[in-house]
């Protein structure tokens, strides 16, 4: 699936990609230290020139950390910069896959404009409250005498991922970006499955998503992959309550019982691990969308990553290697738009699980660090405007190719 790339315009590709953005972690375990340890990492690369003026952060944390502490270090560090982060499923870090560590993306002002904008009491939110927050988004950017860009815009989401409201939310969202790129994804709770929270004004929220407004002088592209090849089995679902993404019959039959039986296993060995080997999707076109299954319910229903309703056609799908796929979705984006700065991206639980049980997770992290990856482990992923699973989804920042327009 293509995107548009974007190439910024008046600009020198040499003066903005040198410092412009830098990813950096902590695995410190309290708060306040976590957050002044990137703030000093930050602190050293500036006093070296390596580091503009701060414009902006985007940052990813452990549901392990307590999450007063981390806002009290954000607020004490970084004052009125806009700040936006979630917590997390694991992150993604300089280091490759990491767990209980903070990842913080840092934006510089000659090269970024970040404008944040929180979203609370997400079963309320509408095509008008979408429409109005985007409005002051776009004002509040346009109107910043320093912007970097006059078009160059693309947009972050984080969301709730145990909130069951991303299709409302995201599609509320595109009607009002219309044609500005966008992704993002769902927080997570290390495999909790009990909160997810995301951080916006300050202060961490339940129930509540936030959008981050990109304006950048760098040329990006934003995308999405997956590595998985349709089978010809099909569970149809029977009946399902669509509000909390429950299916309690495949094909007439106890929803985890028949998928049980199609993938050939006994219903009390499902787990998340069983569920990423064996993902289903609808097709849509000509294109198939996952619908991870999220847990097994106690009266043998599946509750799921994304809505699924009644008459909705799932086919088995079958994973395929998946770092030669996302190998080549990121060469041929790094060949077009230039030399990689820094990839941000959204990745599925359940993709990290599939890494870990077919031992591939060292080889997955020195990917990550081959192209430049920071972000996160996702509940969900987020792609103009669709709520997606099992992907690995995000914008790819680069310096552009020499002789192409900036």
């Amino acid at each position: 699936m293509r995107y548009p790339v974007n190439l910024a315009k008046n600009v020198s590709a040499t003066q903005t990609a040198a410092g412009s953005i830098v990813s950096l972690r902590s695995a410190h375990k309290h708060g306040v230290e976590a957050v002044q340890d990137i703030a000093q990492q930050l602190a050293e690369l500036q006093r070296k020139q390596q580091f503009g003026e701060l414009g902006g952060v985007l940052f990813f944390c452990s549901a392990e950390y307590q999450l007063t502490a981390l806002a009290e270090g954000f607020q004490q560090c970084f004052g009125d910069t806009p700040v936006a982060g979630c917590t997390t499923a694991g992150e993604l870090t300089t280091l490759g896959y990491e767990n209980g560590t903070l990842c913080a993306v840092l934006f510089a002002g000659n090269a970024f404009q970040l404008q944040v904008s929180g979203i609370t009491q997400l079963h309320e939110f509408d095509l008008a409250r979408g429409q109005q927050l985007v409005d002051a988004l776009l004002r509040r950017s346009r109107d910043d005498p320093q912007r970097v860009s006059d078009d160059n815009v693309f947009a972050i989401t984080l969301l709730d991922g145990l909130s069951s409201q991303e299709e409302t939310v995201l599609v509320a969202l595109q009607s009002a970006l219309g044609k500005i790129p966008h992704f993002g994804g769902s927080a997570g709770d290390d495999n909790q499955l009990q909160t997810t929270h995301v951080y916006f004004d300050g202060a961490f929220h339940s129930n509540a998503a936030v959008i981050v407004l990109v304006r950048t002088a760098l040329a990006f592209e934003v995308f999405s992959t997956q590595h998985v090849s349709a089978l010809t089995e099909k569970l149809v679902v029977t009946e399902a309550d669509a509000d909390t993404r429950t299916v309690f019959e495949l094909n007439a039959e106890p929803a985890a019982q028949a998928y049980a039986d199609a993938v050939g296993v006994a219903m009390a060995q499902l787990n998340a691990t069983v569920f990423a080997m064996h993902p289903l999707a609808v097709k849509v076109g000509h294109e198939y969308y996952i619908r991870s299954i999220q847990r097994v319910n106690d009266d043998a229903s599946l509750t799921f990553y994304c809505a699924v309703g009644n008459g909705a056609v799932l086919t088995r799908m079958q994973p395929e290697p998946m770092l030669p796929a996302l190998e080549a979705r990121l060469s041929e984006i790094e060949r077009r738009i230039g030399e990689p700065v820094l990839t941000i991206a959204c990745d599925c639980v359940l993709r990290r699980l599939e890494n870990e049980a077919r031992g591939h997770l060292a080889d997955a992290s020195a990917f990550l660090r081959r192209h430049h990856v920071s972000g996160f482990t996702t509940y969900g992923e987020h792609l103009h405007g669709v709520h997606v699973n099992q992907t690995f989804t995000g914008v790819v920042l680069a310096k552009p190719v020499e002789g192409q327009r900036h």
